[in-house]
């Protein structure tokens, strides 16, 4: 029963346990169900806020990027490789010359050539995951993010080595979510498309590194390396390498170098520079790139004491040269833009829009070029180059004078290589003035006086068959035939009369080159300016160097043309362009054309090597030359002297020298006792000089200019230059020169005849018909109808004014009186010259002893000796002079010799002419049929080889 009860109380107790349980569980469970369901709805919000938040910025960062285009290998590449680096200059042998100022100096290199110490830096200092992510680092950009959004004054970055290579070579600095989303983007498809070594490498060829030792922009290791420790990158040791990797973060708060009026300086406080270093040092440490030893070692290096110094400047150096190649290889740069675009400009009628277009080319050519690192080669030779420089600057060589402006004489002079238009070398000026942008080579325009005579007046003319060099084209007054007319003027305001083309442009006349111009038709003429270079409308004025101007460089290139035989090769100084691949993108190809035939420019070659020699406007030049070469050249001065020039030439190179003031002047026209002439040509002379002992094998060539068929040396009458007849001959008036075989003289000369000639004090005349023939002898006289065609009359050389029909001997109107002066030597009977102008001769008496019967024994004329032989025999001696129309004077005093026995009459006694207007005529001497040929002339005056051949060529 107990056990009933006991089974009773615990079904009982289990009950009321087990219901109570049932509540508790069933609270727990409800109590649990709500939290489980709370949570799950909180998950589940949760979840979809996640997935909503993710989801929108999934589409918001796809609307960032939608734009975005999806780059191949090819195209990325491009971009990230496409990074400015300088560009370089080289001269003629390949040695570098400087760098093309740019905004922003880089250097490309691999990576292999970095030093390793400066990797571990950058990798430490700026990206310490760098070869563990793939292009982002998520956290580090939710970290950015989330800052941003709560406007945080910490602002700790999450751009990593790829990313900022994507900023800096694809999109730009702008701060916006769209740039961002890009930048993440494009980072993580150059991660999966190149290697991280790729990366790296552009990275450390783009990152801006603040300024260099000279004050410029740098970007790129190796030009921070170079610039700011004057190492390379592969050689900088580890402080050198942390300060480097240090600058990046702030590049122009952290860079040792600051510019102040234009110079650079070191910064006077080097602090947050050396801090940052610090950092970076122990961020290397802590990485494990470093020891703690050279950690401590590190921060005792002398930064300050290691920074590269100032390196001379290119610009400063050579500053005529580089801006010389700036504006060479921009227009080169500028026509190849324009080509590659299929753009003719001559095809654009509109100038304006012409204009326009070329600007705008020209401008993104410059671009390219202070970007795009190309290695720009010149055809300079740097010796020769700066041994011409330094003649520059020697003052003694130049006129101590300046202009009204202050300006002293300056120089612009030109070394070309016939065959090619190289440019060896030039001078732009000497160094003395701030105008060191202005080439007085290839800038400075200015009339080139009559070194322009060969290439318009005397060239085409000669072409064409109107003259050759024994032609004669006569130096009389002559007028411009263009209005408003006016006298063509020599230099020094006096005619030569006949001379021939060689004799004109020795001594520089301008009278027979502007004749001598007009000969040709205009167009012809033109077209030859066009072709060597000259674009402007010939004139008689600009035949002699009264032109709208030209720079040395043109006028020296024009000179090319006559010792390349006839051929015109365009000067040029650029070589070659590479990119920095080693492609060659531009080449330079001469092409010569044909302006002369090769006779014209032997024959101009020919009579120009007269002007260096005796008697030439430049035949000083031999003396000035240290060495000897097969020299032609012109010199050329122009109006009020306020130009002298000379151009000169052998088989491998043309040298023109133009001296003056920038804001035109007049020089002084006399320097040190040698006219202004001079100057130039010791200039010129001085320039050679030091080119010859940097190369002499090129300065002074073995090789003479050679003849080419079609030249013959041809005789010729030098009164005409037709062919020299029978009496051109005899009166010893032929010459002989080169003509080109097309155009030798075909036509006898018929200028000349036959005339009775006497002479008096001196001077032929011809006879009068009156005159004793005794007293004559046969020569040769110029036709008067020949000399009013020439209208030579009153101009003619010595050579040819003894021969002028109209020049006869006047007579006085008197009886000579008788003469007085009669002596007696052992031997001789002399007497001295009748004072009137027109005693053509005299007479010799003689009586034998004891007789007064004086007859004639002698008839002298008045150019031979006052002289009649005698001996010791007993005579008597009178002498008479007789004038022009046979007038016969009174006896002289009478004088005897030997024994002389007879008693003479009284003075007043002595036998006299029956009639003293009809003389008598004694006998005629011997016929001498042969023509006597007249005295040879006095030599011309020459010219001092100073040069002073111009002086009006407007």
């Amino acid at each position: 029963m107990d056990n009933k009860r006991s089974d009773r109380r615990f079904s009982m107790r289990s009950f009321i346990n087990f219901f109570n349980f049932k509540r508790l569980f069933k609270s727990f469970r409800i109590s649990y169900q709500v939290v489980w369901n709370l949570l799950l709805i909180f998950v589940i919000i949760f979840t979809s806020m996640v997935l909503f938040i993710g989801a929108a910025g999934a589409g918001y960062f796809a609307s960032l990027v939608k734009d975005e285009p999806i780059r191949s290998k090819t195209e990325m590449a491009k971009d990230i490789y496409d990074y400015e680096e300088v560009s370089e200059y080289y001269f003629g042998s390949g040695e570098l010359l400087g760098e093309v100022r740019s905004d922003l100096e880089r250097r490309e290199i691999k990576l292999k050539d970095i030093s390793q110490h400066l990797i571990n830096a950058v990798i430490a200092t700026e990206d310490e995951y760098f070869f563990e992510h793939d292009g982002i680092v998520p956290k580090a950009i939710l970290r950015a993010t989330f800052q941003e959004f709560t406007n945080s004054s910490v602002q700790t970055g999450g751009s990593t080595l790829t990313q900022q290579l994507i900023k800096n070579q694809i999109l730009t600095n702008e701060v916006s979510f769209e740039r961002k989303a890009k930048e993440i983007l494009l980072a993580m498809r150059l991660e999966n498309i190149f290697e991280k070594e790729e990366i790296l490498e552009a990275y450390l060829n783009i990152v801006p590194f603040g300024r260099n030792a000279n004050g410029w922009q740098i970007a790129g290791v190796q030009s921070a390396a170079q610039g700011i420790f004057g190492v390379d990158a592969k050689d900088l040791n580890i402080p050198q390498a942390a300060y480097i990797a240090g600058l990046p973060q702030s590049p122009f708060g952290y860079t040792p170098f600051i510019r102040i009026d234009g110079e650079p300086v070191v910064k006077k406080d080097l602090t947050p520079s050396l801090n940052r270093m610090k950092t970076v040092l122990t961020r290397m440490r802590d990485k494990g790139y470093i020891t703690e030893a050279e950690y401590n070692k590190a921060l005792e290096y002398d930064i300050l004491a290691n920074l590269a110094k100032a390196t001379p400047d290119t610009r400063d150096e050579y500053p005529y040269l580089t801006a010389e190649i700036d504006r060479q290889a921009s227009t080169i740069m500028t026509n190849l833009l324009l080509e590659k675009d299929e753009i003719v400009l001559s095809d654009i009628e509109d100038v304006e829009e012409r204009n326009a277009i070329y600007a705008r080319y020209k401008a993104l050519a410059e671009r390219d070029i202070k970007r795009n690192g190309y290695r720009i080669f010149t055809t300079i030779d740097k010796a020769i180059y700066d041994a011409q420089q330094e003649v520059a600057k020697n003052d003694a060589l130049f006129p101590n004078t300046r202009n009204k402006e202050g300006e002293p004489v300056q120089v612009g002079a030109i070394l070309i290589e016939n065959k090619t238009g190289a440019i060896i070398s030039f001078v732009g000026g000497r160094y003395k003035e701030e105008r060191e942008d202005f080439n007085r080579a290839t800038q400075g325009a200015a009339q080139n006086g009559s070194t322009m005579k060969p290439i318009l007046a005397y060239g085409p003319a000669m072409e064409l068959g109107h003259v050759q060099p024994g032609h004669i084209v006569p130096d009389t007054p002559y007028n411009y035939k263009a209005a408003p007319g006016g006298p063509v003027n020599n230099f020094d305001r006096k005619h030569a009369g006949l001379l021939t083309v060689r004799e004109s442009m020795q001594r520089s006349r301008n009278v027979p080159a502007v004749k001598s111009y007009n000969m040709v038709p205009y167009e012809y003429s033109r077209e030859k300016l066009h072709l060597m270079g000259i674009y402007e409308d010939p004139t008689e004025g600009a035949s002699i160097g009264g032109n709208k101007g030209m720079t040395v460089m043109q006028n020296t290139a024009a000179y090319t043309t006559f010792a390349n035989g006839g051929k015109y090769t365009q000067a040029y100084m650029i070589e070659k362009v590479e990119t920095k691949d080693g492609e060659v993108i531009y080449q330079h190809e001469s092409e010569p054309v044909e302006v002369f035939s090769e006779q014209t420019a032997y024959l101009i070659t020919d009579m120009l090597r007269d002007v260096l020699r005796g008697g030439g406007t430049a035949s000083a030049i031999p003396g000035l030359l240290k060495f000897r070469s097969d020299f032609a050249g012109k010199t050329g001065t122009t109006n009020e002297t306020k130009d002298s020039w000379f151009v000169g030439y052998n088989p491998t190179y043309t040298l023109g020298v133009r001296i003056g003031y920038d804001t035109p002047a007049s020089l002084p026209t006399r320097v040190e006792g040698r006219g202004i002439g001079f100057v130039s040509q010791r200039i010129w002379a001085q320039l050679l000089n030091v080119a010859y002992d940097v190369n002499p094998e090129f300065i002074a060539p073995s090789e003479q200019f050679k003849m080419p068929s079609g030249i013959v040396r041809q005789s010729f009458c030098g009164i005409s230059g037709l062919l020299a007849s029978d009496l051109c001959r005899e009166a010893g008036l032929v010459r002989t020169d080169l003509f080109n075989s097309k155009f030798v003289p075909r036509k006898v000369d018929d200028s000349l005849q036959r005339v009775d000639i006497v002479t008096v004090k001196g001077e032929p005349f011809v006879a009068l018909e009156n005159t004793p023939a005794e007293f004559t002898k046969k020569g040769v006289a110029i036709k008067e109808e020949y000399l009013e065609d020439a209208g030579v009359t009153d101009y003619l050389e010595d050579t040819f004014k003894y021969f002028i029909p109209s020049r006869t001997v006047e007579s006085n109107g008197r009886t000579p009186g008788a003469l007085t002066n009669i002596s007696a030597t052992s031997n001789k009977l002399v007497w001295g010259e009748h004072p009137d102008n027109d005693v053509v001769g005299y007479r010799v008496y003689r009586a034998p002893n004891g007789s007064e019967q004086f007859s004639i024994v002698k008839s002298v004329r008045a150019d031979e000796d006052f002289a009649f032989g005698v001996d010791s025999k007993p005579f008597a001696y009178y002498v008479t002079a007789v004038d022009s129309i046979g007038r016969e004077s009174k006896p002289s005093n009478i004088v005897t010799t030997g024994d002389w026995q007879k008693k003479l009459p009284k003075e007043e006694e002595k036998p006299k002419p029956k009639d003293p207007e009809k003389p008598v005529q004694p006998p005629k001497p011997p016929k001498d049929d042969k023509p006597v040929k007249p005295p040879k002339p006095p030599k011309p005056t020459e010219p001092d080889g100073d040069g002073e051949d111009d002086g009006d060529n407007t």
